[in-house]
């Protein structure tokens, strides 16, 4: 049977981490100055957490940190400078944190681009793989330490129902063999967030370390920055007076999937699983089109191919 829990898909963050005490963790955020990174980042907060957030504007990330400590009474919260589009910011954001942070106990991988023009990371990856994934994979092995040292850990990948778009294509990560579609782009993105949980579960599980990919819903933040408005509206996002479709979320909804993957006592050493509307969701059944996941996004050879490979791509870059 599915995990489930006593939330609705429309609860909010604070909902889900009412009644935590997380005065002895420490979170690491990425993307936690924007979007639902800012109430992931309020509701660990809240429940007393350390809290840090790894963001590319760093005085942007200061003055989030400022509001969050005064909204919350709680002053652990610091800001890390992060560009996931550039490993070599990635492994200085590493090492910053490892050198004040032994124990981490919960990383929540938030940031992501979505639907951006064809483009390459400083590293000469196709921007959204580059971004979303490599950035993530490499930031998370490099701090593998501290989490192993904090277990039991939690890691949360952030996925997305646009991982439908596409499985990951391992043998055209760039896009040379066939021409550039910016929504398959992000699908492939999105469905190696889904794969990684499932290959960090299967090294680490057994050591304490466990990953859970999250659909957050659709929020409207953001990362909606590259999709003119003319195109929101003829997918239905919004009508043509700019009010949006009311099956969005709000941020503070969008990020309750986030906080229950990392505090829920029912995913405690469990990993591997997609999670949608505070819950576990179920394959994807046309009958059902707005949730659950396809098969490919959960496939554990697939996973262990494509950690594999992400290893080689970082290496030396």
């Amino acid at each position: 049977m599915p995990i489930t829990s006593p939330f609705s898909a429309r609860a909010t963050a604070l909902d889900v981490v009412a009644g935590h005490d997380l005065s002895d963790k420490t979170a690491l955020i990425t993307g936690g100055a924007s979007g639902i990174g800012v109430e992931t980042a309020r509701a660990l907060l809240q429940a007393g957490a350390s809290v840090i957030l790894a963001v590319r504007d760093v005085q942007k990330g200061q003055e989030v940190a400022a509001e969050l400590s005064a909204a919350t009474g709680n002053p652990r919260v610091s800001v890390v400078a992060l560009d996931l589009g550039s490993l070599a910011s990635v492994r200085t954001a590493a090492a910053e944190v490892l050198a004040v942070t032994p124990r981490l106990h919960l990383l929540i991988n938030n940031a992501g681009t979505m639907a951006t023009p064809f483009g390459h990371t400083a590293d000469g990856f196709e921007t959204q793989f580059g971004t979303n994934h490599l950035g993530h994979f490499l930031l998370t092995t490099l701090l593998m330490p501290a989490l192993l040292a904090a277990a039991p850990a939690r890691v949360v990948s952030l996925s997305s129902i646009g991982h439908r778009r596409s499985d990951v294509k391992l043998d055209d990560l760039d896009f040379q063999q066939e021409p550039y579609e910016k929504w398959n782009a992000y699908g492939r993105s999105k469905t190696a967030n889904a794969l990684f949980a499932v290959g960090l579960t299967q090294r680490y599980g057994a050591q304490g370390v466990t990953a859970n990919a999250v659909h957050p819903g659709g929020i409207m933040t953001n990362l909606q920055r590259f999709l003119p408005r003319e195109e929101q509206i003829a997918m239905g996002w919004m009508d043509e007076h700019g009010t949006l479709n009311p099956g969005f979320k709000t941020p503070e909804q969008g990020a309750a999937t986030s906080v229950w993957a990392a505090v829920a006592p029912e995913l405690e050493g469990v990993g591997g699983l997609y999670l949608e509307d505070v819950r576990e969701a179920l394959p994807f059944d046309a009958a059902a089109p707005f949730g659950g996941y396809m098969p490919y996004a959960r496939d554990p050879e697939k996973a262990e191919v494509l950690w594999e490979l992400s290893e080689r791509l970082v290496a030396g870059r």
